[in-house]
């Protein structure tokens, strides 16, 4: 796998490289900002851009402004961006703008190899992951008698838990322990539940995972 990383902070950057390329990933390129990275890309051609999502200038949004870019300008390039901070604003604009070939993880995630090897294969294969620390915090939110969400059982709460974290029916059942047709129907209850008719001009997992990840924007540090 060919991957570009974008972080500005120098040692931050080689460590991500180090820990990459140990695992056995072909680091492509590196940048240190936006136009860096968006350079990096479009001369090196790889299958996943790695980027922070608080860059130069404004240490606010440029990875994400760039993973919007990398998407529509690249599509053969899916996007990892990496954050400090529970963000779960972030997480939503993703799932509403790139149904797919994107991820969001926090960056303490970096350490725990294993979990960024599988969310680079997963957004390469065109799903869309977001950190279960992020998924959790949403989950323990209070939520209104009114909300949907409140009508799932434990199972099926759970089976969208790992939908909203961008699992496939296969990763579901295996992360379960159910099997496959299992899952399929509780998936077929939450989309009930949640008033999801079949549409083709929509993709009801993400709109199941959009009801599940709408919450109060976390405020910045």
């Amino acid at each position: 796998m060919r991957v570009v990383v974008a972080e500005d902070v120098l040692l931050t950057r080689a460590g991500i490289v180090r820990l990459l390329q140990d695992a056995g990933i072909d680091v492509v390129g590196e940048a240190a900002d936006r136009p860096s990275l968006l350079a990096a890309v479009a001369t090196t051609d790889p299958d996943v851009a790695v980027t922070d999502i608080r860059m130069p200038p404004t240490h606010r949004d440029e990875g994400l402004i760039a993973a919007g870019e990398i998407r529509q300008r690249y599509p053969r390039t899916a996007v990892l961006l990496l954050s400090q901070y529970v963000e779960s604003r972030y997480a939503l604009r993703l799932l509403q703008s790139y149904p797919g070939g994107i991820g969001y993880l926090l960056k303490e995630r970096v350490f725990d190899i294993a979990t960024v090897l599988d969310a680079l294969h997963r957004v390469a294969d065109g799903e869309c992951v977001v950190d279960p620390t992020i998924i959790a915090r949403l989950m323990a939110r209070p939520r209104p008698a009114s909300d949907r969400l409140t009508h799932l059982t434990p199972r099926e709460r759970a089976v969208l838990t790992q939908m909203a974290e961008g699992r496939s029916n296969e990763g579901i059942a295996a992360a379960l322990h159910i099997t496959q047709r299992t899952v399929e129907t509780h998936i077929g209850e939450v989309f009930a539940k949640l008033g999801l008719d079949a549409d083709p001009t929509t993709n009801r997992r993400v709109l199941a995972a959009l009801a599940y990840l709408k919450a109060e924007p976390v405020s910045d540090p």
